[in-house]
């Protein structure tokens, strides 16, 4: 069973005071332009409202147009009004052809940050590629979690290479009320939990860790495997609704909002991904990092960017590797203690939340002229 979790709380703000790391710089307005909005828990919406909200305790004067919940003569009206000194879209595919059209009717630089679906799928689609192509060429810069998604994308666009800027991801929990896991899912007191966040969707591969761990489950009574996160490929989700039918030791409990993810991921073993492809860091795993979890991960590059096979976390090549190193977990505890003050250690030296909301600030004061606050 988890026990004591470190602490991972918002830093204080004081209000009327600059925030604990400093204002570096005001720019002017900030347009951000999202594919999902609060209150999402997919994660675009949770990296946007990190982004967002720590950038504003910067000092920065921004406001966010999220592109499902309005449509796009909406969303011109809008930005128009408030004449930005930049725009950003998070996700070229989704967000990126309204951007770039605003930004060249405003005459102001575009900042496109890339998800893994924009690399990794919408890139390499016949008849995506060419919108992500156009929106690429157009920006001023070009924001990626990690320097395996430049290599990917400069390899299609030479060009983009000078104009990308590695921008890593980090964590930041908000007060939240703890989840009762056990409301939603009675357990034994000595279960071994292994969680699975994710939203529900091919790329995630929701349904390969059923059979490997099928076994350990007649062998370990006590281990469960949870899913959590919203429906967004409803195929896949009746895919796995009927795997999980004659499965009593794993459920799938739909969608957490995010301010009780830290309370049930702190209430699992084991955090799992066995995602096909991630967009050079999956916020998941960075957050089960934090949080001090065991991690087992694929072993594609979005994960290795954070897991380093046999020292922060665990790393599997197929469905039988995965059986192997979840059997691992489930037998040796010292080894999951282990795996899990090493990954908070890489979280601590690495992702502070100061160097993301540094990097984006420094975007930014590289495009427009800093002004006076």
């Amino acid at each position: 069973m988890s026990g004591n979790l470190p602490s991972i709380q918002d830093r204080a703000i004081v209000p009327g005071q600059p925030p604990p790391w400093g204002i570096l710089g005001t720019v002017g307005r900030l347009a951000i332009l999202a594919p999902f909005g609060a209150p999402s828990v997919r994660g675009n919406s949770v990296t946007v409202e990190r982004v967002t909200r720590g950038l504003r305790e910067h000092g920065a004067d921004l406001q966010v147009w999220d592109t499902s919940a309005a449509g796009e003569a909406a969303i011109a009206q809008g930005v128009e009004a408030y004449r930005p000194a930049l725009v950003h879209a998070f996700h070229a595919y989704r967000t990126g052809p309204l951007a770039l059209r605003l930004a060249r009717r405003l005459e102001v630089p575009l900042v496109v940050t890339l998800t893994g679906t924009d690399a990794n799928c919408d890139l390499l689609d016949p008849e995506r590629a060419p919108v992500v192509r156009r929106v690429l060429e157009g920006a001023a810069a070009i924001t990626a979690f990690h320097a395996s998604i430049v290599e990917h994308v400069a390899a299609v666009l030479p060009d983009t290479r000078a104009r990308f800027v590695v921008v890593p991801q980090s964590v930041r929990f908000a007060a939240g009320t703890p989840f009762d896991l056990g409301a939603r899912w009675p357990l034994p007191a000595d279960r071994l939990l292994f969680a699975f966040p994710a939203g529900i969707r091919a790329v995630k591969a929701p349904r390969m860790p059923l059979e490997p761990l099928d076994r350990l489950a007649v062998a370990e009574p006590r281990l469960r495997l949870v899913y959590v996160g919203p429906v967004i490929d409803p195929e896949e989700a009746e895919a796995l609704r009927r795997e999980l039918a004659s499965r009593p030791w794993a459920r799938h409990l739909g969608v957490v909002p995010h301010a009780q993810m830290a309370s049930l991921l702190g209430q699992a073993d084991v955090v799992l991904n066995c995602s096909v492809s991630e967009g050079g860091m999956a916020n998941a795993v960075l957050e089960a990092l934090a949080l001090e979890r065991a991690v087992l991960a694929s072993a594609i590059p979005g994960n290795r960017a954070l897991v380093e096979d046999e020292v922060t976390g665990l790393l599997f090549r197929d469905a039988r590797e995965l059986g192997v190193q979840a059997e691992r977990l489930v037998r040796d505890p010292g080894l999951r203690a282990r795996l899990g003050r090493a990954g908070r250690t890489l979280f601590e030296r690495e992702f502070p939340v100061e160097r993301e909301l540094n990097g984006y600030t420094a975007v930014y004061d590289r495009l427009v002229p800093v002004v006076s606050a």
